[in-house]
């Protein structure tokens, strides 16, 4: 099978072009405009693979991207490229709308005009997996869950952004028949996360002895799914997953902001203690509240166990685990990224674009 996936040299990206490389037979074409958070370094293991491709195209070029998919033939498209940072989307919002709404829309038209040349047979096998996030649903009470049924509500340029492209997929399934699926995932956490997310911050500050942010009085809750369970289930879905339906992927790991950071802080404590013998824990500071902050996610996964029997494999802590030993281990991958432009600085804070 030929796999065209956009955004794989981004976090899930990266993730997911491991995964089916060393769990399939497929041949994967990697399409990234390699933004700030894409990093060709990820899939460095990968150099000279012969079923692995990469091509540096922005979504938006039309151009390029039909002819990507009439040299490449793809009989599946994973698609992850997306500006993804909620505190970068309130900065700036005018990327995540050109990304996110005008890229998708190219990706599909492109897919549409691919399908439409296949023979009845390829048509059959033909997939548009649209990979989105559940940040459009908006934000639940203390009780309750998302479930594929749950109305849309976004409140930050990023999720109505990812609301907006979700509507896009559904349509040109509705219109153009073409074989769409869509998943909404919970948090990720794992290898290969750009250091502007939750909890590579926590560790990288932990690690350079910074105060550790957090958001309000760390109440936000959120699911936490580890990244290579959620290539599992889009692997899964993609290969099983019934067209035109949506698939909400969890990892049934609920957890309260502050909770988190105290977690990771003792798995720090214990895999890399502190040189005068305190605990990391000790550096959390608490800071402004972001605008539009939701207060809790919680995705109800049942339906992808039930209907195709997935489940995440890591449990409360045992990705935590694999994730801080990660970035324990990974130093010159994520220090590269702190000697570049970006160090950790806090985004998000309402300014102007």
């Amino acid at each position: 099978m030929k796999i065209l996936i956009t955004g794989g040299a981004g976090f899930i990206g990266s993730n997911l072009v491991h995964h089916l490389i060393a769990t399939t037979e497929h041949t994967v074409l990697n399409v990234d405009k390699l933004t700030y958070a894409g990093n060709r370094h990820s899939l460095d293991d990968l150099a000279g693979n012969p079923r692995y491709q990469f091509a540096q195209v922005d979504l938006c070029d039309a151009a390029a991207l039909g002819k990507l998919f009439a040299e490449f033939q793809p009989a599946w498209v994973m698609h992850l490229a997306a500006e993804t940072h909620v505190d970068r989307s309130i900065d700036g919002p005018g990327a995540f709308i050109q990304t996110n709404v005008v890229g998708t829309f190219a990706l599909l038209q492109a897919a549409r005009v691919h399908f439409d040349k296949l023979t009845d047979a390829a048509r059959d096998a033909f997939r548009f997996l649209h990979v989105s996030t559940d940040e459009v649903y908006g934000s639940l009470g203390a009780a309750g869950l998302f479930t594929e049924r749950t109305p849309y509500d976004p409140h930050s340029p990023y999720s109505a952004s990812k609301a907006a492209s979700d509507h896009l997929a559904r349509a040109w399934a509705d219109t153009y028949r073409l074989p769409v699926l869509v998943t909404n995932c919970s948090n990720n956490y794992g290898p290969y996360q750009f250091p502007e997310k939750l909890i590579p911050v926590v560790i990288l500050k932990a690690l350079r002895g910074d105060p550790i942010p957090v958001y309000g009085r760390g109440e936000n809750v959120r699911d936490w799914l580890y990244v290579v369970d959620h290539a599992d289930a889009l692997h899964t879905v993609v290969s099983v997953g019934k067209v035109g339906e949506t698939y909400n992927i969890g990892g049934n790991n609920e957890l309260r902001n502050i909770d988190l950071v105290r977690l990771l802080c003792g798995l720090l404590d214990e895999l890399k203690p502190r040189a005068d013998g305190k605990s990391y824990a000790d550096q959390i500071t608490f800071v402004t509240d972001r605008p539009g902050h939701d207060l809790r996610y919680a995705i109800d996964a049942s339906k992808i166990k039930r209907e195709l029997g997935w489940t995440p494999k890591q449990d409360h802590t045992s990705g935590f685990r694999k994730t801080v030993r990660w970035y324990l281990d990974n130093q010159p991958w994520w220090q590269a990224i702190l000697d570049g432009s970006y160090k950790l600085e806090r985004l998000g804070k309402g300014m102007r674009e």
